[in-house]
């Protein structure tokens, strides 16, 4: 075992004893197995946010999720950057005292990062890092974990390409049901987009415009086009990369906003469809991604 394992793991055995207890980590489903000497790789904690290693002590609620959330959000980001690479194990203890939390924090933390496919656990071989082909790359968290880390160019591309697949279809459908109260929302949220530009306001344009392509797609009438509106509200959450016309508020993307809502309500599915793909062309000055709509 290399020196630097030995020191890592070596304290967490040693107060093991110390912090067992009735409920805790000692019934920690994820067991670790001994390893062979050649296969130990300790995890490289440098890469964490120092302030996170006192997580136990800062007020809860970072981004709204406590302890809890805080520890899934350093993980998985430590994950998806690759500080914490494929097949790496994740030792309960070594996490619990490096970022001082409970042990309950750890089991659900990584129990969560399993569920998104990140990490496994399995008896007699432990936690571990999975590869990338198994991570659930429509998570909206692991979305937005590749976006602000190394992979943030392939996937701000990825979503781009993603949403000019999935939109104009949710477009031409959503044309065809004709709810007045839906065509009604629709238009508020561009005269708010439009109100929001005139005052320079790119937080309030940006929450209507989220609102905006969320709703169209729950409408379109296709519930599995419906459960990728999340995938939708991830990337318009997603900054910098290739940029569509949702991405920086201006004159044309109001209006092409408006064009959609005035084809729905014409019931017009060929006009709304093609709205929305002019709509999501990349601008001319960014890499082109996707190709421009065709003129008949």
């Amino acid at each position: 075992m290399s020196t630097l394992a030995h020191t890592m793991m070596t304290p967490a055995r040693s107060t093991d004893s110390a912090l067992s207890g009735p409920g805790e980590l000692d019934r920690y489903p994820y067991a670790e197995a001994p390893v062979a000497a050649d296969r130990v790789v300790a995890p490289v904690w440098e890469g964490a946010d120092p302030e996170l290693g006192r997580v136990g002590r800062r007020a809860a609620g970072s981004r709204g999720r406590g302890l809890h959330g805080q520890l899934v959000q350093q993980l998985g980001q430590m994950i998806v950057s690759g500080d914490l690479g494929a097949d790496r194990p994740l030792v309960p203890e070594e996490i619990g005292q490096r970022f001082e939390v409970s042990r309950t924090v750890v089991r659900e933390s990584l129990r969560v990062l399993e569920a998104k496919g990140l990490v496994s656990a399995r008896p007699n071989v432990g936690t571990r890092v999975r590869p990338v082909s198994d991570w659930n790359l429509l998570d909206p968290d692991i979305i937005e974990w590749r976006a602000f880390g190394p992979q943030r160019d392939d996937q701000r591309r990825e979503l781009s390409e993603l949403r000019w697949t999935i939109e104009p279809l949710a477009a031409r459908l959503a044309a065809g049901h004709g709810r007045e109260d839906v065509q009604q929302r629709l238009g508020d949220m561009v005269e708010i987009m439009g109100h929001a530009f005139s005052q320079g306001d790119a937080l309030t344009f940006s929450r209507a415009d989220a609102e905006f392509h969320s709703l169209l797609i729950q409408v379109a009438g296709n519930r599995m086009l419906e459960h990728l509106s999340g995938i939708v509200s991830a990337a318009l959450q997603v900054s910098g990369g290739p940029v569509t016309g949702c991405d920086r508020p201006n004159e044309a993307s109001l209006a092409h906003h408006a064009r959609i809502v005035e084809a729905l309500a014409a019931g017009d599915g060929m006009g709304a469809e093609t709205a929305m793909r002019q709509l999501l062309t990349v601008h001319p000055e960014v890499e082109r991604v996707v190709p421009a709509p065709r003129e008949h």
